[in-house]
Formats: C-alpha cells, sequence, structure tokens
C-alpha cells in the first residue's frame, strides 16, 4: 500500500471516531423540556428519561435535609415534588416563588430527581409596585 494511501484511512479512522464520539456525547447530554403538565401525561414513559421541568417554587416548600433539598414546583394547578441531589450548591436566587428550572430524572415513587437547579427572582427586576419604571434620559446632540 503507498504510503499517501495508509495515511487517508488514518485520517478518516479518526475523523470518523472523533464524529461517532461527538454524536454519543450529543444524545447522551440532549435534555427535553417539559411543563408539569406534559410530564404528568407522560406517565411512565417520562421514568429513567433526563428531562428538564421549569415551574415556581411554592412558598414555604423548600426544606433542607443535610445535601438533599426537597421542594415543590407549581405551574398553574399543577405541583411537582422535587428532591435537589446536586452537588453544586443552589443558586443565590432560589428561594420561595422564585421560578426555577430543574434538570433530572422522574422516580418511580413520583418524586422528581433533579442533579442541577437553575433559578431566577423576577420579581428582582420589576419595578416596586407604585413606582413608575425607569426613564432613558434624552440624547443631547
Amino acid at each position: 500500500m503507498k504510503t499517501y494511501t495508509k495515511f487517508a484511512v488514518l485520517i478518516v479512522a479518526v475523523i470518523g471516531t472523533l464524529v461517532w464520539l461527538a454524536m454519543g456525547g450529543i444524545n447522551e447530554s440532549s435534555t427535553y423540556y417539559k411543563e408539569i403538565a406534559e410530564l404528568e401525561h407522560m406517565g411512565d414513559q417520562a421514568m429513567g428519561k433526563r428531562l428538564r421541568v421549569g415551574g415556581d417554587v411554592e412558598p414555604g416548600s423548600i426544606l433542607r435535609d443535610g445535601r438533599q433539598v426537597h421542594f415543590v414546583l407549581t405551574q398553574e394547578n399543577h405541583r411537582l415534588r422535587v428532591v435537589y441531589e446536586g452537588s453544586d450548591p443552589l443558586p443565590d436566587t432560589f428561594r420561595d416563588r422564585a421560578q426555577a428550572l430543574a434538570d433530572g430524572k422522574m422516580g418511580s415513587d413520583g418524586v422528581f430527581r433533579a442533579s442541577k437547579i437553575q433559578a431566577k427572582c423576577a420579581s428582582k427586576y420589576e419595578a416596586q409596585p407604585g413606582t413608575a419604571p425607569a426613564s432613558r434620559a434624552p440624547a443631547s446632540s
């Protein structure tokens, strides 16, 4: 076999291996965002799938138990019990009434087991009641 042919076969093998590894990593890390109502309708199909579920943290539902944090996400009239078992600390904005996104898997006991939590506090960015929104000063010429 000529040197160029051996080199071409090697390059194709390396590129093929890299593409195969990349596709496997993408498929493994992909998650689908679901609303709580959609998760309820999925039933047993939700078990074992990596999902992201969003909602508002129910006031008074946050309970810290060692490394676990138990809380309830709500969305309209739907509730979902969540247990966070991740190694990262919870965001500072994770508190009652905050919008949160839990990334994890649904357990057979009906509890969503989250390994990641993202949170934001919408009220932090809204104007306080009774105050006018900030206005821009006119540009000077």
